[in-house]
């Protein structure tokens, strides 16, 4: 595994995250009904996050080759909350040798905060990934709201990493969230 690079991702690297936003939301097409455009792409819009200091996009490179991306942001999030899972992906090709788990750990030890992780209601695979690696990342003090939410109407994830001992974290390029 240590050949996993996760890492904020560059201007220039702003056609890489579309690219894989593609795939991502391909995938995701079988938990929700989403239909692509007249171009034949889904379409994300993708500008907030080289302009807000509130969004932070990631890469993942692994053997030296992109695996996947994650967006954080603060849109969602419930008061008194402040980071936000977006979107995560990992290329199939890359899953299963746990990059996805030690991605998401880098991202949340890169932004320390107060987060929220929801999951479409229909993704049981990615509600079971993230409930495991939230789980073993908090050592089980993460909270599940239950019901239904204002702003996420699904599964969700919440804990605070504020206080924990960690290496010392990489700068968002935009600045820090919240």
């Amino acid at each position: 595994m240590d050949n996993l690079e996760v890492r904020q991702a560059r201007a220039d690297e702003q056609h890489v995250v579309a690219n894989l936003m593609e795939l991502y939301l391909h995938d995701l097409s079988e938990f929700w009904d989403e239909d692509m455009g007249p171009d034949g792409r889904f379409g994300y819009d993708l500008g907030a996050y080289w302009q807000l200091p509130t969004h932070v996009p990631f890469v993942f490179r692994f053997h030296g080759q992109y695996a996947g991306f994650a967006l954080v942001n603060n849109d969602v999030c419930r008061p008194p909350n402040d980071r936000w899972m977006a979107q995560f992906f990992v290329m199939r090709r890359w899953r299963r040798r746990g990059v996805a788990g030690r991605a998401a750990r880098a991202i949340f030890d890169a932004l320390p905060g107060r987060w929220e992780v929801g999951q479409i209601p229909l993704n049981l695979p990615a509600q079971a990934f993230w409930r495991k690696v939230i789980g073993q990342y908090t050592n089980g003090a993460y909270t599940e709201p239950e019901g239904d939410q204002e702003a996420w109407d699904g599964p969700m994830q919440c804990f605070d990493n504020r206080t924990w001992p960690r290496a010392a974290p990489a700068a968002p390029r935009n600045g820090a969230l919240g």
